[in-house]
């Protein structure tokens, strides 16, 4: 069989179409919102043990590891989410640390309509461009803090995002200047707070 490689750009795509399909495995295109709180995801895979969709965080580009050393895809999707592969482990639970300074088992996958997060305050990213989407406007949404490279979830920013595009990038190159321009501030902020005292001169 021969191994299929691809430049760093087109890998990324496909990471990005792999997470999207296991996404749109359940239910996000609702008629009407669900009265209900929580709003589930029922998962659409006949046979599938799932209550709701439950999002796993990565860490960059890698799957968490649960603390019995297995992925969250070698466990059980019915809640209790026990090892498949061995016998010691009693459900998933991985101590991952986000951005945020909390282990990933501290979190909950909560589905809230944009109406109700501005009410509470929280911050939404941009306006659905098709239903086919299911609510995700981009991936870079799903991903750490400190590894966002783009300001969706802030609210407000979109307008201020489409200004700071340069009209020949793609979204890749956005992102790459923008992290490399967040790169040269931080350094030069580091810089600037390492910077010698004068030194007092001796008495003489």
């Amino acid at each position: 069989m021969e191994r299929l490689t691809l430049p760093p750009r087109r890998a990324a795509a496909v990471d990005e179409y792999l997470e999207h399909r296991r996404y749109k495995q359940h239910k996000t295109d609702l008629e009407t919102i669900p009265q209900q709180r929580p709003i589930d995801l029922p998962c659409r895979v006949t046979g599938c043990q799932c209550r709701a969709y439950l999002y796993v965080p990565l860490n960059g580009s890698q799957p968490i590891r649960c603390r019995c050393k297995h992925f969250a895809d070698q466990h059980s999707a019915a809640p209790g989410f026990m090892c498949n592969i061995c016998s010691k482990c009693s459900g998933f639970h991985s101590c991952f640390t986000c951005a945020c300074g909390q282990p990933a088992y501290a979190h909950d996958t909560v589905v809230e309509t944009k109406q109700e997060r501005l009410a509470q305050g929280k911050p939404v990213g941009q306006d659905v461009p098709y239903a086919a989407m299911g609510g995700l406007t981009g991936f870079s949404s799903l991903a750490e803090g400190y590894m966002r490279l783009d300001d969706s979830g802030i609210v407000g920013t979109s307008s201020q995002v489409s200004s700071l595009r340069r009209p020949e990038e793609d979204d890749m190159a956005f992102f790459e200047r923008r992290y490399q321009e967040r790169m040269k501030m931080e350094k030069a902020a580091k810089w600037k707070g390492k910077a010698p005292l004068p030194s007092a001169t001796k008495p003489s």
